[in-house]
């Protein structure tokens, strides 16, 4: 599993007896707490997706395009795309999803995801195109994978399903998904309603199933994706520093918005409907105030209304659109081609397995 940093070949190196513990609970993950310099195993995740690097792009609905999947995928780690992003506004999403799919693969050779978010109306006829066209890989969230899993499994597809919680790993592992993604509260965009830290949610969920786990959630560089890892995930995903890259289609105030942002400049909304964690904003800012005079879900969702995303996201509308952002920003510094960002993660974690001091590790 993911310890050596350079790719997920196994160490050969035979590990002296003196230092394995055998009542260790993380001998089937990545690392284990006491032992966290020694390479274990070949890493699952990579063996799962056929990828270099346990490092997953993701599946963001208006920006995970083929062109940003393709370049994360050319860079070792593993691209997903959206049945939504780059699409024109009003277009539709099926065609737009089976022309992302024939694109990524004019523009890469290498593995991809395609994300599916069960809740649509049209999710089952997403999946119908996703067969139809051979992809080999789905991400699911947003719901149950039970509808699904088995067909996308008879198909010969990989399924990994996001979740939030332990009863929804779980509930996850028992339709037979390949493996989770266990996202938390610092995510952005929509995230949990039990709003779970995800240093505090991924041991138990490492504790609660034996698939592989990818962490997802305030994650940004090496020392997040090394904390990952040694708590029980054998990847982790990121979405908000993918943003931030030169590939990716955001509108450039968007970026530039997350590249200035501190730790604190991100906030939890719509808590009475479903949490989203956004940049704060006009927006976020009016809609708090509604919130917090009682305001009911309609009058919330009216205010809200559709497209609030796509403006900020795409149109550039920093003050009155919805800019989903992560936890992470405050670490965000630059706005990087998608390579460099994938060889500063390994490089990070390197970097960080070798137990130095926080203070070497910057």
């Amino acid at each position: 599993m993911f310890a050596a940093p350079r790719s997920c070949a196994p160490n050969r190196v035979k590990e002296p007896s003196s230092v394995v513990d055998k009542k260790c609970r993380y001998r089937n993950r990545s690392l284990c707490l006491h032992r966290i310099n020694v390479p274990v195993n070949p890493n699952r995740i990579c063996n799962l997706l056929n990828i270099k690097y346990p490092i997953l792009q993701g599946g963001m609905l208006w920006l995970a395009d083929a062109a940003l999947a393709a370049a994360v995928s050319n860079a070792g780690a593993f691209g997903i795309i959206s049945p939504f992003a780059g699409m024109e506004e009003g277009a539709d999403p099926l065609e737009n999803l089976r022309s992302q799919i024939r694109q990524i693969r004019k523009l890469t050779q290498k593995p991809f995801g395609v994300n599916i978010p069960l809740t649509l109306p049209l999710s089952g006829l997403l999946i119908d195109i996703v067969l139809q066209e051979n992809a080999r890989i789905v991400i699911t969230a947003a719901g149950s994978p039970e509808p699904f899993s088995e067909l996308l499994k008879s198909a010969g597809t990989k399924v990994l399903h996001v979740v939030s919680s332990v009863s929804q790993a779980k509930l996850a592992e028992s339709c037979s998904v390949d493996g989770v993604i266990v996202e938390g509260a610092e995510a952005g965009a929509r995230i949990g309603r039990g709003e779970s830290p995800l240093f505090s949610l991924l041991p138990e969920v490492a504790d609660a199933v034996s698939i592989p786990i990818v962490a997802a959630g305030g994650i940004a560089d090496g020392r997040g994706m090394c904390a990952a890892m040694i708590l029980g995930a054998e990847a982790v995903q990121l979405g908000t520093r993918f943003i931030a890259t030169k590939e990716c289609l955001a509108h450039r105030n968007y970026k530039e918005a997350i590249i200035a942002a501190k730790g604190r400049d991100t906030v939890v909304t719509r808590r009475g409907i479903i949490p989203v964690r956004s940049l704060r904003n006009r927006f976020t800012a009016e809609l708090e105030t509604m919130e917090r005079s009682g305001a009911s879900v309609d009058a919330i969702q009216q205010f809200t209304g559709r497209g609030r995303a796509r403006k900020a996201q795409i149109d550039g509308d920093l003050m009155d659109g919805d800019a989903y952002a992560g936890s992470s920003v405050g670490l965000i510094e630059d706005i990087l081609p998608v390579a460099d960002v994938v060889e500063n993660l390994v490089a990070e974690y390197d970097k960080a397995i070798r137990c130095k001091q926080p203070s070497e590790i910057s």
